[in-house]
């Protein structure tokens, strides 16, 4: 389990197509990452194969995990939010984030205002009633709030830290997102 608060960016440093998927090797300066730790790389749960400690770890990427993000289009040079998952004595801030992004959508707005910056991003069919106002939201692995609601679209606020300690301020109209909606909801619809 995550929480959306992004702890750094990494690099992709290598990408190795192969029959069975994809695997990347990713610059990150995290200690004591090891085989088999879950990790959010932009709000995808992947498992580290392979790390060195302070510089690299290495994931695979299922043909499932290719068909439902962006990861496909990865090449070495972008960037990407990381977050380890949370430790069970931990600080939880954010908000609960599994890690399993529910589709991709695309950001079709990007204002800035004053210190801060508005992105709206397109709400796909299928997932615009999980989305409420002053709601939580997972894009590209961050834990953001719906600032407002339409039938086609959402904004979120986002704050200066956020802006640039996240890959949003590399991001541009027209760019693909993860999202990950809030998993109460989905809950909620199951049992209703």
């Amino acid at each position: 389990m995550f929480t959306g608060i992004v702890e750094t960016t990494g690099e992709v440093q290598a990408v190795i197509d192969d029959e069975g998927g994809r695997r990347m090797r990713i610059g990150a300066p995290f200690e004591g990452l090891d085989h088999g730790q879950s990790i959010s790389v932009s709000g995808v749960c992947l498992t580290v194969e392979k790390a060195a400690d302070g510089e690299w770890f290495e994931v695979f990427l299922a043909q499932e995990t290719l068909a439902r993000t962006f990861f496909d289009d990865l090449d070495g040079g972008d960037r990407v939010n990381l977050e380890r998952a949370m430790p069970a004595d931990g600080r939880f801030d954010g908000h609960i984030v599994q890690g399993h992004v529910d589709t991709t959508a695309e950001i079709v707005g990007i204002e800035q205002e004053g210190e801060d910056w508005t992105f709206t991003f397109s709400l796909p069919a299928a997932h615009r009633d999980y989305l409420v106002q002053k709601g939580s939201i997972t894009v590209d692995g961050i834990s953001l709030t719906v600032a407002d609601r339409r039938s086609e679209e959402f904004d979120v606020a986002i704050i200066p830290t956020t802006y640039a300690e996240t890959t949003l301020s590399e991001k541009s109209v027209g760019d693909p997102v993860h999202l990950e909606v809030d998993v109460v909801a989905k809950y909620v619809e199951q049992l209703a």
